[in-house]
């Protein structure tokens, strides 16, 4: 049987017999690719499955799963706990963000363990320099400059390496498929053949790919689907810091983010966000309020900041980074309707200290606060935190693992901090005094000490 050219949305996978202008799936235009199948070869692939038998789900023995430790505690952190053998991850993230970067610095604090990094964009002496900056000699760390998977599969079958990385996908290709190498076919193809062989041979791979510029995944959306987990490299390039989220995690949570400083020898794990992401003169300044948030599992405060001034133009100006600008949006009109400020004719630009993006509803209070702060021109006490989420109503709404967001406070040598009003907490046995709320006026009462 001769093979079929097919087209393939590079957005959402969807296929068509012929060329579509916009895809009638997803609706976006122009991402239907041109793509060469072989159907008997599928079809011979369907016959030559295994016999596997279904079994009660009470007689399968389950094992413990042994997890390998990646000797960075923020990648670590963000995997659940250490790489699952045999599991396939993808690292995606900005042109220039410091993917390669990250996966090279992992492999070589692994130096106990025998590492392969395979590169399709760089040759080894690149691969040298680059780790001669990261100021590391691992012994048991090889490279291989490989764009072809057939040969990256023979160089791990004879070095019997524990983690191999594959630099990025889109760079290498298989001689199955006729398309070039960056295709769809030859992305998704790749990938489910790395996957087949790290579930059989029971190695983990970390695949690195691109970004598109709309900020997903570049390659169909099946490729997230065959991998085991899912990991996001973010951060703004002008800024120091790098956050590391997963979006999909068979293997753990998908709530959990590590914090990375990159500097000029590399990434550097930042255990105590807290004190870096807080500044120390914002005394007498306005339009500054400290949220206590919490991303996953760990508590961290950081500085809100907010500038409200009068409309140069017709039009007011509201401009947010690092906070949803459809949320400021919601609550500026709650400040009108419910509070009284008027801020019809005034421009809001609101930041999130230290390029961070944060998305915990329990900072609503302090982006209030700050915006309070800044239209009145009257500075908050730099000893007190906040932590509610708004509702429309404006009221403060209890949030999630307040407890741990009032023992953070109280590390950082906070006063007070106030929390929802009929929030259940034990009593604190510090030094920091808890203040609730019902409502955004009351908060703004005890804020202001009218």
């Amino acid at each position: 049987m001769k093979p079929t050219i097919e087209y393939v949305c590079r957005s959402c996978g969807a296929r068509a017999p012929k060329q579509l202008g916009r895809c009638p799936v997803c609706g976006e235009w122009g991402t239907y690719e041109e793509e060469v199948t072989d159907r008997l070869a599928g079809s011979k692939a369907v016959r030559s499955q295994s016999n596997n038998l279904p079994q009660r789900l009470h007689e399968v023995k389950a094992t413990e799963e042994i997890r390998l430790d990646m000797h960075n505690g923020e990648f670590n952190r963000v995997l659940g706990g250490g790489l699952v053998p045999g599991s396939l991850v993808l690292l995606g993230g900005e042109p220039g963000i410091g993917k390669s970067t990250l996966a090279l610095q992992v492999l070589m604090q692994m130096g106990d363990r025998k590492t392969l990094y395979a590169s399709g964009e760089e040759s080894v002496s690149q691969l040298k320099l680059r780790a001669e900056r990261l100021a590391g000699r691992p012994e048991n760390l090889y490279i291989v400059s490989e764009t072809s998977l057939e040969r990256i599969l023979s160089h791990v079958s004879e070095l019997q390496p524990e983690v191999v990385v594959v630099d990025s996908i889109q760079t290498i290709g298989t001689e199955g498929v006729e398309s070039t190498i960056g295709s769809l076919s030859q992305v998704r193809e790749c990938a489910a053949i790395l996957l087949k062989y790290a579930k059989e041979n029971n190695v983990p791979f970390l695949i690195v790919g691109h970004i598109t510029k709309e900020g997903s995944l570049a390659g169909p959306k099946v490729l997230e689907h065959i991998v085991d987990t899912v990991l996001q490299f973010e951060g703004d390039q002008q800024h120091m810091y790098r956050i590391l989220r997963a979006q999909k995690n068979r293997f753990g949570s998908t709530s959990e983010l590590g914090i990375f400083e990159m500097r000029n020898d590399g990434l550097r794990e930042v255990t105590n966000p807290s004190e870096l992401l807080l500044s120390n003169n914002q005394d007498g300044l306005s339009g500054i309020a400290i949220a206590a948030a919490v991303e996953g599992l760990r508590p961290f405060l950081i500085e809100v900041q907010a500038l409200v001034s009068s409309a140069a133009y017709g039009t007011p100006q509201r401009s947010s980074t690092g906070f949803d600008s459809r949320r400021l949006n919601m609550l500026l009109a709650v400040l009108e309707k419910r509070v009284g400020f008027k801020l019809l004719q005034k421009d809001v630009f609101l930041n999130i200290a230290g390029g961070m993006r944060v998305n915990d509803p329990a900072i609503d209070l302090a982006v209030m606060a700050a915006v309070l702060s800044s239209n009145t021109d009257i500075a908050l006490d730099n000893d007190v935190c906040l932590a509610g989420e708004v509702g429309l109503a404006g009221e403060i709404r209890p949030v999630s693992r307040v407890e741990q967001r009032i023992r953070e406070a109280e590390k950082l040598g906070f006063k007070k901090i106030i929390i929802p009003a009929g929030q259940k907490i034990a009593p604190p046995t510090g030094g920091i005094e808890v203040l609730t709320a019902r409502k955004v006026a009351d908060a703004f009462r005890i804020l202001i000490k009218k």
